[in-house]
């Protein structure tokens, strides 16, 4: 999916919205939010929305959020880089297009 630019513009929440990427996955999706302080410095928010089907059939969404902070940035980068690469050494399957398709059909199957 591409990138979504978003101008500056006041947002509800918390912080200006900067930019903002949308990642589709099955049932969830995630969001990537560029935000800025009043002092313009730069933030992340991160938010996993998922899907669920009530038992009447209506649609309900669950979100978590987390906020990532510019001091904080390539620390995390590191943390998550690290870890992306222990998986990809330990289960190379994840990353195989095909793999990565047939995961996502059996979970929508639940």
């Amino acid at each position: 999916m591409a990138s979504d630019y978003l101008s500056r513009h006041d947002n509800e929440d918390y912080g200006e919205q900067i930019y903002s990427k949308a990642v589709r996955a099955g049932k969830r999706t995630y969001f990537f939010d560029v935000k800025a302080t009043r002092g313009d410095d730069y933030f992340l928010t991160i938010t996993e929305s998922r899907k669920r089907v009530n038992a009447d059939g209506s649609a309900s969404f669950t979100r978590h959020q987390m906020h990532l902070y510019k001091e904080d940035f390539v620390k995390f980068v590191d943390g998550l880089n690290d870890a992306i690469n222990y998986v990809k050494h330990s289960r190379p399957d994840y990353f195989n297009e095909q793999a990565a398709a047939t995961i996502d059909e059996e979970f929508e199957q639940l």
